[in-house]
């Protein structure tokens, strides 16, 4: 079985003795003797897998988990009032806040303006309001 040119994507041609009609998928001219086939194996080794690498690394997101606040979309004026986007982010800090409950102190990464309503209302209120479980941290 010799190929003799591709069409397309998923069609071969091929030479093929007029006895050996048999496989599926596949047409014989009665003209020529030319088969016409969409070999499965090819359309096999012509799908290509995206590449995904194996360890992705894990992007914290600039967002605060207790107020929700997060990027503003904003332009950037210019001199000449030339207006280009930018990104306005959340003043986002990493914070070891006493957790009355839990007799401990938790890590979190949050918003000064949910600092300032942390020290004003309570940790376990907030963290309640928000729906934050603070045992899992």
């Amino acid at each position: 079985m010799a190929t003799m040119a591709t069409q397309g994507p998923w069609l071969r041609v091929v030479s093929v003795s007029p006895t050996k009609s048999t496989e599926l998928g596949s047409l014989t001219s009665q003209l020529s003797g030319v088969r016409i086939s969409h070999g499965y194996s090819d359309a096999i080794n012509r799908i290509t897998l995206p590449s995904v690498p194996s360890l992705q690394p894990i992007v914290a997101r600039r967002i605060c988990p207790f107020t929700g606040k997060k990027a503003n979309r904003a332009n950037k004026v210019s001199f000449s009032n030339h207006k280009t986007k930018k990104l306005q982010f959340v003043n986002l800090q990493y914070k070891k806040v006493w957790w009355e409950a839990g007799k401990r102190f938790v890590k979190l990464r949050l918003s000064t303006k949910a600092l300032k309503t942390i020290e004003k209302n309570g940790l376990d209120a907030v963290a309640k309001k928000a729906g934050i479980d603070l045992s899992k941290k």
